[in-house]
């Protein structure tokens, strides 16, 4: 999962197509923009399908059998009857009023503003608790690795994806289910002619499933601003420089022209050469402003509420900070390397870490490392992952394909141009100063008792999984629920984000991998050697499991999950000021959202680690993927509170398991046709 390392020969083509600033039209269309697509970005969004609430009963349904493998059977049987009290009762009262409600707001989904509302009114800290990480494939060729290079190249890529996405030339995200019959010039013109009332329907016609991009225009120019009781989000799309960070000093640089053309790469380059070379003659900065976006958000927004009342910090903080389009961190040779053979402490560093050099609240911060090393952190409440892999996958391969600085190429000077590189000199008096301080030490004390481990499986890959006809997921979650069950003796609440992109407004649903057929499988692996089940017996079991996983996935992504709907009616008692229903006093209610196990992935060969910190004190943030040629996880834990390494080694001996089973399995059925 850490492979930063690239073979060469697979670029060669890439590098072939390498351009210079020297023969760049930097105001020409093809400079300017990343797509010219020949459906505007938004063609579908009219026609997307809304959200659909789900029926009550399915959804007490689907609840109840989600909560079965973690209760007793007197426990469960306890929840049936509360269940079915607030299916008859006050849950008919409250869906109807979400109805009503959903009804009179036909532009967004019953889960968009509830779903803003509870990011921003939670005031825990950012980093760990929601600001995630991805970590980005390195570029095999040498001479664009160099952080300043490497850096350029990333603000162009991203500028180019800003504006193709302002110019509403992005191509459309879609979800081809056979991308090479329709994700062709021949579906675009089918598309183009269709009316934008049922062009999402005419694309489902060819198995193409648009997806929502409302989070898209939030991307950049967006900051979280700390408030009393609940953050806001302010935007800022007309913004024409970047925030850069480097040994926590703060510097605005301008990256579009006064027209709003993107700079040249030589005047890019020069610019942050620039900001290298003032640093270089500087202290670190002695109050690192940036700790405070660690803090807790109460005691942010008051700290930021003084910071503001001196009108030259408050001008700064607005007009130079919260308005930059992203945030660049330039991480010097003391916040360390990247090492292949331990990446833990680069992985901690990036994703909180001491977080003086660091702005969590900006919609996306560019992580550059003194070697290269490229990774992202991202602000959360304003979007998720489809629309922010999107972007990282699109700057990847951008600079791949036609990078226009490199090692070698010249910049033009910078040094002095105050009006286009601004150092941010804030005025900081003792409160403030305190401040830092006290959250820099919150913030050291939380990180020092992160843990974080993780693990390559190289039996386990995309090609032993298509070999055996296995679901990749299934059999990733199936090793989750083992490894716990056999290293803790117990089955819980355990969280798999799926994404109903697929619809207006959509967000995200969650799965619930721990199932009656997991608990089956697993209780079947731990029996004793003379009650073992047959290789055939347990193969069997697994592909029920990953029949149970699939079905969940498809009702998840379709909007019939059960876990949104009930947070909305919970949300909707709040809105009529009605009692909280018992259902959510429950020990299952509350067993299932208390998420031992929570888990993501991203499925993309740009992303080689992402990481984010566990949701509960006592749990694990599992992010894992599987790649063509292994399986990876990486596990943070809060020490002394949960043994991330006792998981660790148990998710291998899982992986061992389950592999030795398929293995023995496809030999018998071998054996049996030769015979």
């Amino acid at each position: 999962m850490f492979r930063l390392k690239v073979n060469k020969s697979h670029f060669a083509a890439a590098a072939a197509a390498t351009r210079h600033a020297t023969t760049t039209t930097t105001h020409g269309t093809h400079y300017q923009y990343l797509q010219n697509s020949k459906l505007p970005t938004l063609y579908f969004q009219r026609s997307l399908p809304r959200l659909p609430i789900p029926l009550l009963e399915k959804t007490c349904e689907r609840f109840l059998a989600s909560v079965q493998p973690i209760l007793t059977p007197d426990e469960h049987r306890e929840t049936q009857q509360v269940v079915e009290e607030f299916r008859q009762g006050i849950g008919m009262e409250l869906h109807a009023k979400l109805k009503q409600r959903d009804a009179a707001n036909k532009h967004t989904s019953y889960i968009s503003q509830p779903w803003f509302d509870m990011y921003l009114s939670d005031r825990a800290p950012l980093p760990l608790n929601y600001n995630p990480l991805l970590v980005m494939r390195g570029d095999p060729r040498p001479e664009y690795q160099p952080q300043v290079t490497r850096a350029t190249n990333l603000i162009i890529s991203s500028l180019r994806f800003w504006r193709s996405l302002q110019a509403n030339n992005l191509e459309p995200e879609v979800y081809h289910m056979n991308p090479k019959k329709t994700d062709t010039d021949n579906y675009r013109r089918w598309m183009a002619v269709a009316p934008k009332a049922f062009a999402t329907y005419a694309s489902y016609a060819f198995k193409a499933f648009p997806l929502d991009m409302s989070q898209y225009s939030r991307l950049f120019g967006t900051s979280r601003i700390p408030k009393l009781g609940k953050d806001e989000l302010v935007q800022s799309p007309e913004s024409k420089h970047i925030l850069v960070m480097r040994r926590g000093n703060m510097y605005a640089m301008n990256v579009l022209d006064t027209s709003g053309y993107i700079e040249s790469p030589s005047v890019i380059l020069g610019r942050l050469k620039s900001i290298l070379e003032t640093d270089s003659q500087r202290e670190p900065a002695k109050v690192p402003l940036g700790v405070l976006t660690t803090s807790q958000r109460d005691e942010w927004a008051q700290t930021r509420e003084h910071l503001v009342s001196n009108p030259k910090n408050a001008d700064l903080l607005q007009r130079e900070v919260d308005a930059a389009l992203f945030c660049l961190c330039l991480d010097s040779e003391e916040d360390g390397l990247f090492n292949e053979a331990d990446p833990v402490p680069m992985l901690k560093h990036q994703l909180a870490g001491k977080a003086t050099n660091r702005w969590f609240d900006k919609s996306i911060s560019l992580l550059i490392s003194a070697d290269g090393v490229t990774a992202l952190n991202f602000e959360h409440s304003w979007g998720d992952g489809v629309a922010v892999l999107r972007y990282f996958n699109e700057i990847y391969r951008d600079m791949l394909k036609q990078p226009f600085v490199s090692e070698a190429t010249p910049h033009t000077p910078a040094h002095g141009d105050g009006m286009n590189v601004r150092p941010l000199n804030f005025e900081i008096d003792d409160r403030t100063k305190a401040a830092v301080e006290a959250a820099y030490a919150k913030n050291a004390t939380i990180v020092d008792s992160l843990d974080m481990n993780y693990l390559q499986y190289r039996q386990l890959n995309k090609g032993t999984c298509k070999q055996h006809g296995l679901s990749p997921d299934s059999i990733i979650q199936l090793s989750f629920q083992l490894a716990y069950r056999q290293a803790f003796d117990r089955y819980v609440g355990t969280y798999e984000s799926c994404s109903t992109s697929a619809f207006r407004h959509g967000r995200t649903e969650t799965m619930r991998p721990c199932t009656m057929a997991t608990k089956d499988f697993c209780e079947a692996v731990l029996q004793p050697a003379q009650k073992q089940l047959s290789a055939g017996e347990l193969r069997a079991m697994i592909d029920r499991c990953s029949r149970v996983h699939g079905q969940l996935t498809k009702e998840a992504a379709m909007g019939q999950g059960f876990d949104r709907h009930l947070f909305a009616l919970r949300h909707t008692a709040q809105l009529e000021g009605l009692p909280q229903p018992v259902l959510f006093e429950t020990e299952a209610y509350k067993r299932i959202n208390y998420n031992i196990i929570s888990t993501s992935t991203l499925g993309t060969d740009t992303v080689v680690a992402g990481s984010f910190g566990p949701v509960v004190k006592d749990g694990f943030g599992v992010g894992y993927s599987i790649q063509n040629d292994f399986a990876g996880a990486i596990v943070t834990s809060y020490k002394n509170q949960a043994e991330g390494k006792k998981f660790i080694e148990s998710l291998e001996s899982a992986f061992d398991q389950i592999c030795a089973i398929i293995e023995r399995s496809s030999r018998a059925v071998k054996l049996e046709r030769r015979n």
